[in-house]
């Protein structure tokens, strides 16, 4: 499993089960982040001396409601730094031009980081591992600088998606695999047939048993509720950051905030099938305040 690798000075990480998750709701983005990571224990919970640092955000379009804020972006690097962190660096597939759309780039370069764009069609910049509790998805091809990072933290926005409805932490990791992989999660009619759909969502749970992130942090502030993951489509505005390690737990709670039933998303019930975290709300500390 892909976990943050630990080469270097990390330290030990809590159980999910005694960690929960954070949701904190207000205008200012960035202190939403601080004070989310801060009810987990604070990012040296996650972030040793030293460490080298690998970010997954998501610059997908710059319409509404369809990639990372900035703001919660700059308050995660803020933070890595403050812990001790000696590298970190944002990894993607995604072009420069998406990068500097989203204004995701400003902040790359105001907080001096790394910004690793990797080619999805050159398999050189891929490793392949295999999946060995795969249902659907026996091997995935990995962008190898994960490989290289001490600590991962994956970034997405939650949001619609045309297929499975639904786009969170879970979803978020097909960033980090090759375009030829993604493309044998998508069947024909893998936007409406019910059998091509269940294909899509078992390989994303499947692709969530190797790479675990050290520590998730999405982007709830806005959401499209239609025509995602690209929009633009109808919005909604919960203003919340929420925080956690529960993969599971995180992308229920944040269904929810735009009337989805967890039960009802297919690759949520498969990660929880997997073991990846608790699926029942009531089981699962939630810390959720204002500021």
């Amino acid at each position: 499993v892909i976990s943050g690798c630990g080469k270097k000075k990390t330290p030990p990480i809590k159980k999910v089960s005694d960690l929960g998750i954070a949701a904190v709701q207000g205008n200012d983005y960035a202190l939403n982040t601080i004070k989310a990571v801060e009810a987990l224990g604070g990012m040296e919970t996650f972030v040793g001396k030293n460490a080298k640092v690998a970010i997954l955000a998501n610059p997908q379009r710059n319409n509404p409601g369809t990639y990372t804020k900035p703001q919660i972006l700059q308050a995660v690097v803020q933070m890595c730094k403050e812990a001790g962190a000696d590298e970190i660096a944002c990894i993607s597939q995604l072009p420069l031009q998406n990068w500097q759309a989203t204004g995701l780039k400003q902040i790359v370069d105001d907080e001096g980081i790394e910004l690793i764009i990797v080619d999805r069609k050159d398999n050189s910049q891929f490793k392949t591992m295999p999946i060995t509790r795969g249902v659907a998805l026996k091997e995935a091809e990995i962008m190898k600088p994960l490989f290289d990072c001490d600590v991962f933290i994956d970034m997405p926005v939650t949001k619609d998606h045309a297929g499975n409805k639904f786009t969170g932490t879970m979803k978020n990791l097909m960033g980090l695999s090759s375009g030829s992989t993604n493309r044998s999660f998508h069947k024909k009619g893998w936007q409406t047939e019910i059998n091509a759909i269940d294909h899509l969502d078992q390989c994303i749970a499947d692709l969530n048993t190797i790479i675990t992130p050290d520590l998730c942090i999405t982007d709830a502030t806005e959401i499209i509720t239609t025509n995602g993951p690209f929009g633009p489509g109808e919005l909604i505005k919960p203003q919340k950051v929420v925080a956690g390690t529960d993969r599971i737990a995180m992308d229920a709670y944040c269904c929810k905030l735009w009337g989805l039933k967890p039960e009802d998303i297919l690759h949520i019930n498969k990660g929880f099938a997997h073991g990846l975290g608790e699926i029942d709300a009531a089981k699962v500390k939630i810390n959720e305040m204002s500021v």
